[in-house]
């Protein structure tokens, strides 16, 4: 994979990067990327990485731009209202870079579909905004053994963690959260979220996709990034692999 004269132009304050360079930056053009859920945090996420030069995004989500969106979701506006949120988001990145190749998938996620979905990527980010479908998406990137990007977010709290759980360290996603799909959860809508603090941990999940890609400063896998912006705080705490976990023990 090489770049253009364009493309060592555009992504020069990523080659200048030891950490990155020439090699790194053909590593992201090369690369694929699943985002699931193009709202608060998979704005972000999407905006990013295209900037980035990932060369393929895949973005799922089967929801359309609601008016309640534009306080958080940077990807839209007004005119977009109404329309599928894959398909607004495929545009914006056509205005950011026109490099990077979209695959807008309208649907939603699922256990009968993930694996299919997510096949043949290098990464996947997950920011949708509920319990079955992370557990849908969780349990194919540990089959398909894909990284796992997992950010969420509810009010002023925010979390963000990398998972590689088919590692004999490393934990899965049900090492976390358990296995019930049918927990209780609030909704953005019932629960409320603070509009920026969507853009800060989708941020950090996008700098985690490319850190997936083009290896740099310490691994985060096996960790848990707590963010609250109440009290101003950001704390790291241990995951460690459960080894009773029917998902990734042994």
């Amino acid at each position: 994979m090489t770049l253009t004269d364009a493309e060592l132009d555009r992504y020069a304050r990523h080659i200048v990067l030891k950490e990155v360079g020439g090699a790194g930056q053909a590593r992201l053009k090369a690369a694929r990327v699943a985002v699931i859920g193009a709202g608060g945090i998979g704005s972000p996420v999407i905006q990013y990485l295209a900037a980035a030069g990932v060369g393929t995004l895949t973005l799922v989500d089967d929801d359309r731009v609601d008016l309640s969106n534009l306080q958080r979701q940077t990807l839209f506006g007004d005119g977009d209202v109404g329309a599928p949120k894959v398909a607004a988001a495929q545009a914006a990145v056509a205005r950011l870079n026109p490099g990077v190749t979209v695959h807008a998938t309208p649907v939603r996620i699922d256990a009968a579909n993930a694996a299919a979905i997510l096949s043949g990527h290098d990464v996947v980010v997950d920011g949708c905004d509920n319990f079955a479908t992370r557990l849908a998406v969780a349990d194919a990137c540990l089959t398909a053994r894909i990284p796992l990007v997992s950010a969420a977010v509810a009010q002023f709290e925010g979390q963000l963690a990398v998972y590689r759980g088919w590692e004999p360290t490393l934990p899965c996603y049900r090492c976390l959260v358990g296995h019930d799909p049918d927990r209780a959860e609030a909704s953005c809508a019932e629960a409320g979220v603070l509009g920026a603090l969507t853009g800060v941990i989708g941020s950090l999940a996008a700098l985690e996709a490319i850190r997936s890609i083009v290896p740099f400063g310490d691994d985060p896998a096996g960790r848990l990034l707590l963010v609250d912006a109440l009290a101003f705080r950001f704390r790291t705490i241990a995951l460690p692999k459960d080894p009773g976990c029917p998902a990734c023990a042994g």
